[in-house]
């Protein structure tokens, strides 16, 4: 039994779930087009080109949570699965899943988008575990904060490692570890796995994996 670790967005998904749910809540209304989009496109080109400032975003990510019940923000993720994120999920991705899970392999997600967004994704795909940025809740629902350390760049490490530790495990406890991931803000995990893979990369990620013999793969 070894370990198979995926990213989520524009590695198992043909998209990015994050910006699919504002683009969703813009196409709804409830949030402002001209005022929102521009900003949430900045931050995307942020991410893209490995300068986000995870904590400015979830303040800004976050905050549409803060405002509304949650019987109502989980009946709009039911549209949203079915409208944006089914569409979006790769049939190789899920073939991808299915091997690691038929060798006997403990499969998690590893994403930095919140477990709001991604718990659904994660149960749709079959994957037991998922390791997103949590949310810090309240008696109405969701505060618009995170809770912990954000699943992001060297989180991601510090968020496995604290779920293998419950289960009495380090990354060494298994033989293989496999990463797979399209970004080059996941170099840090990446770099600490028996086998990482670059799926579908942006250019840092392609042109790193190419130096160290990273295998490079499509889902597409």
């Amino acid at each position: 039994m070894d370990l198979a670790l995926f990213d989520l967005d524009n590695t198992l998904l043909a998209g990015d779930s994050d910006y699919a749910w504002a683009q969703f809540l813009i196409g709804r209304g409830v949030l402002d087009r001209a005022r929102y989009e521009a900003r949430n496109d900045a931050f995307y080109k942020q991410y893209l080109a490995g300068e986000l400032d995870i904590r400015e975003f979830l303040d800004f990510q976050l905050a549409p949570l803060a405002r509304r019940p949650r019987a109502e923000l989980d009946a709009w993720h039911r549209d949203f699965m079915r409208e944006r994120v089914v569409p979006m999920i790769l049939p190789e991705a899920r073939a991808l899943i299915a091997r690691h899970r038929g060798r006997g392999d403990v499969c998690a997600i590893l994403t930095s988008t919140n477990a709001f967004i991604t718990a659904p994704i994660a149960r749709e795909l079959g994957v037991e575990h998922l390791l997103a940025t949590e949310l810090e809740t309240c008696d109405e629902g969701y505060t618009g904060r995170p809770a912990g350390t954000p699943c992001f760049r060297e989180g991601k490490i510090e968020r496995l490692e604290h779920w293998l530790g419950s289960r009495g495990e380090t990354l060494g406890s298994y033989a293989r570890s496999w990463f797979y991931s399209d970004s080059l803000n996941d170099l840090p995990l990446l770099e600490r796995v028996t086998d990482p893979v670059a799926v579908d990369p942006d250019e840092t990620l392609r042109r790193v994996a190419h130096e160290r013999g990273w295998p490079v793969i499509t889902l597409k």
